[in-house]
């Protein structure tokens, strides 16, 4: 059984095939890999890609991953599949939010969830780069799947019946991890970072930059969700420290009143 998903208006929804995801399991990387999810009813993803999901009946065909869920476990299925990109509902200057209310594109929402799609494709962007560091490729493509989670959150007002998508703490905790690993590795500042350096090291300053921005146009939304607001913070703590880790302990200091 299959499930209906909307793309940008109600004309576009298709059915699409799901794979499964059980509550408490969370991935390493890949697609179709299991995914926690607390919430038990349907839900919807909106921004660009605007998703109403319903959840079916556990799949039985061989598209879902191999995996036998703990005794207890509820299974949910989100997936996408877009079939046509415009619309022309937004030709007015208007688009929906998650709830399907309408909204002015300058809305604080749209503006705080924007600025997070501009991040995660400022991401994807350092990534491609050559000297990029092994190690942070895995972070940086979790962190754009969360950044999704943070949009699909700031696109649905609080309240109404349904459960919607949320940023937890734990995912919170996870980039606290990760700034204390790599942090220990260096070396303490003794005056601030110019950005720049290694190219993977400028790219990691910009996405820092945006994702301070991103944070900002957060704090605008009327009744977010502050864990919406603490991912960003620790993201760009997080972006910070990769982007000393990239410059490999050659990064170039601020000095003060040095041009005068």
């Amino acid at each position: 059984m299959g499930f209906a998903v909307g793309g940008r208006s109600p004309g576009s929804r298709v059915r699409a095939v799901s794979h499964a995801f059980p509550v408490g399991r969370r991935p390493s990387s890949g697609l179709g890999a299991w995914r926690p999810c607390g919430w038990l009813s349907p839900v919807t993803v909106a921004g660009p890609r605007r998703i109403r999901t319903g959840f079916p009946s556990p799949p039985t065909s061989e598209r879902a991953p191999s995996y036998t869920p703990p005794a207890g476990a509820t299974l949910a299925r989100v997936t996408v599949n877009l079939t046509r990109i415009y619309t022309r509902l937004g030709d007015g200057g208007e688009t929906h939010l998650g709830d399907m209310s309408r909204v002015a594109k300058t809305h604080p929402r749209i503006e705080a969830y924007g600025a997070i799609d501009e991040l995660n494709a400022q991401i994807g962007l350092a990534l491609t780069v050559d000297d990029l560091p092994t190690a942070y490729a895995p972070w940086l493509r979790r962190v754009q799947n969360d950044l999704f989670d943070l949009g699909a959150d700031l696109s649905v007002p609080e309240g109404g019946e349904r459960e919607r998508l949320r940023v937890v703490a734990d995912q919170v905790a996870w980039l606290e991890g990760i700034c204390d690993e790599v942090n220990a590795t260096l070396q303490p500042l003794k005056s601030f970072v110019l950005p720049g350096g290694t190219r993977a090291a400028a790219h990691l300053h910009v996405c820092r930059t945006v994702c301070r921005r991103a944070e900002r146009r957060a704090l605008g939304v009327e009744d977010a969700n502050p864990e919406v607001v603490r991912y960003l913070n620790r993201l760009s703590d997080l972006l910070f420290i990769l982007s000393r880790g990239a410059n490999g302990g050659d990064e170039p200091l601020w000095e003060p009143g040095a041009g005068r």
